[in-house]
């Protein structure tokens, strides 16, 4: 196989990211040539507006897909978390790494959830982090903040916000897990699609890439963000709407866990689904279905109109 190039953002996680992908790649092909290309995404350009308010889904996955259809790249590796269901005519997702810690952690001073003095001000870009923890507590103060981990982390320990809430996989692989104050039990924090795995998306005709990167596939974690996305997709959500799922494997039984949300945290949906590792589309599908029956989309429906 000639060189094959990787796409990847350019900051120090998406690097480390990259640089696992391209390491394990190199252990099922000795002698393959490749090298990171780094490639700056609109939501890399922008890092102060909200993103709900950036407009679309791939901020941070459009010009990596553009340099993979441009072939300026072979293949592409994404926190899959960022990487919408419906993907562009002429790429596929072909593989995911083993997922790492999935939950959200918090990162503070000191204090614990339970502990936070009441308006206490944290950090986070994500309606759904946001609506979850007003759920558990209504009297914590949102503050929306992006930017990397670093900028985020100082804003913490400068005394400018009271803690943040960020995904422990992105502190597991930055080796920062000494700062995190507290993990994040999933039954009050959903985490988000597909958080904790890296993607790898090519083009749908590189047969030669693809069966590279098949080989670095993780079997379990495939079977549960399949369950995830199809769930998602199944929905038909965009990423305003305040949506979770995580999936589950265990001894051949795939339990899929799922929660939707309003814009107001005043009203949270959780259910969940459980079936065969080898159908984990019809396990997504019948989640979806179970929340619609219980008012999802009325919920989903709202989030949207929020400005």
């Amino acid at each position: 196989m000639k060189k094959i190039n990787i796409g990847t953002r350019g900051s120090k996680l998406a690097i480390i990211q990259a640089e696992g992908v391209l390491t394990k790649l190199k252990e099922v092909a000795p002698n393959l040539e490749a090298g990171l290309v780094k490639i700056t995404t609109r939501g890399d350009r922008n890092s102060t507006t909200p993103l709900d308010k950036l407009g679309g889904q791939r901020i941070f996955v459009k010009e990596l897909e553009k340099a993979l259809l441009d072939s300026k790249v072979d293949l592409a590796v994404h926190s899959l978390k960022d990487l919408p269901t419906e993907i562009p005519l002429g790429l596929l997702l072909a593989a995911v790494t083993a997922r790492l810690d999935p939950r959200d952690v918090l990162v503070s001073k000191s204090d614990k959830i339970a502990e936070l003095a009441p308006g206490s001000k944290i950090g986070t870009e994500s309606r759904r982090r946001a609506v979850q923890l007003l759920a558990l507590r209504p009297d914590l103060k949102i503050c929306n903040i992006r930017g990397n981990i670093d900028t985020r982390l100082r804003k913490v320990f400068d005394g400018e916000i009271d803690g943040i809430i960020v995904a422990a996989a992105a502190l597991i692989r930055l080796g920062w897990e000494d700062r995190i104050t507290e993990y994040l039990p999933v039954e009050h924090f959903t985490p988000a699609v597909g958080q904790g795995t890296l993607g790898i998306e090519i083009r749908s005709e590189g047969k030669e890439v693809s069966s590279l990167v098949h080989k670095i596939n993780h079997e379990p974690t495939w079977q549960c963000i399949t369950a995830e996305r199809t769930f998602l997709r199944a929905l038909g959500c965009g990423c305003r709407a305040p949506i979770a799922a995580l999936g589950i494997v265990s001894d051949n039984v795939l339990r899929l866990i799922g929660m939707v949300g309003d814009a107001t945290a005043c009203h949270i949906l959780r259910a969940s689904e459980e079936g065969d590792v080898s159908s984990p589309e019809k396990v997504g599908k019948r989640l979806a279905q179970k929340m619609v029956d219980m008012g999802a989309l009325e919920l989903i429906f709202g989030a949207r109109a929020q400005p």
